[in-house]
């Protein structure tokens, strides 16, 4: 029988550290999971729920890592920007200024992510980065009112790879000069029959911010949270390095 692993925890709870971590969407996922969440952000990030450190996710792992640090840590989460691959900035959009040249950080995160040792979930919406495609989460599988479907690559353990859900039907907005109701919001930008802010946290499940450009770029917890109580149970089994 395979013995549990001795998890490093911050008390009763693992650690898991969340990289490009936003307003916090992937990490309140993990939370109700069981795990303890520190961040990491570029930017000043003050609805926040948990622990965040400013700066550069990248430099900050590469830190931890140098200094030991990492070593605290159970798993990590990273949602690195990856514009380089992204339908908007290379198709429709290209002609507003948005097909530039885009840094993809993704090769160099899951590098610095393979030195921890450690578990981990890399994170890409669909038409971007090419990661390996673990899991495929969509809103539809939670109840949620958006489809915010959502790329996973797991390095060093894996999980069950849940039934996507089909549609009940379209996101409301307009398209082309239509509008189309639906029962989903479109969860980014603004304008454009977009949903109001009270409707973005409750299709998202996120009511801790009211800021949209937080709420259009976050990961639904409950997507996490199912990441997270799967990575508990590799851990817990020591089928996670």
């Amino acid at each position: 029988m395979t013995q549990p692993t001795d998890i490093r925890r911050d008390g009763p709870r693992p650690l898991l550290l969340d990289l490009f971590s936003c307003a916090g969407g992937a990490a309140m996922g993990y939370a109700r999971a069981g795990f303890t969440v520190h961040g990491c952000d570029i930017a000043h990030r003050p609805k926040y729920p948990f622990t965040q450190h400013k700066g550069d996710a990248l430099e900050y792992l590469a830190q931890l890592i140098a200094s030991g640090e990492i070593t605290r840590y159970a798993a990590v989460h990273a949602s690195p920007p990856c514009q380089a691959g992204c339908a908007l900035t290379v198709g429709t959009n290209q002609s507003q200024g948005w097909g530039g040249t885009h840094v993809d950080l993704v090769a160099p995160t899951r590098a610095l992510l393979d030195r921890t040792g450690l578990p981990y979930v890399i994170e890409q919406p669909n038409g971007r980065a090419e990661i390996r495609k673990d899991l495929t989460l969509c809103g539809e599988q939670f109840g949620l009112g958006v489809i915010r479907h959502r790329n996973f690559e797991l390095g060093g353990w894996t999980a069950p790879r849940p039934a996507h859900v089909p549609h009940r039907g379209r996101v409301r907005g307009y398209r082309h000069g239509r509008f189309y109701d639906g029962p989903y919001v479109a969860a980014y930008g603004n304008g454009g029959g977009k949903p109001s802010i009270p409707e973005l946290q409750a299709a998202l499940g996120i009511t801790w911010t009211d800021v949209r450009e937080e709420l259009t770029e976050a990961i639904p917890p409950a997507y996490t949270e199912h990441i997270g109580h799967a990575l508990l149970t590799s851990l817990t089994m020591g089928v996670a390095a």
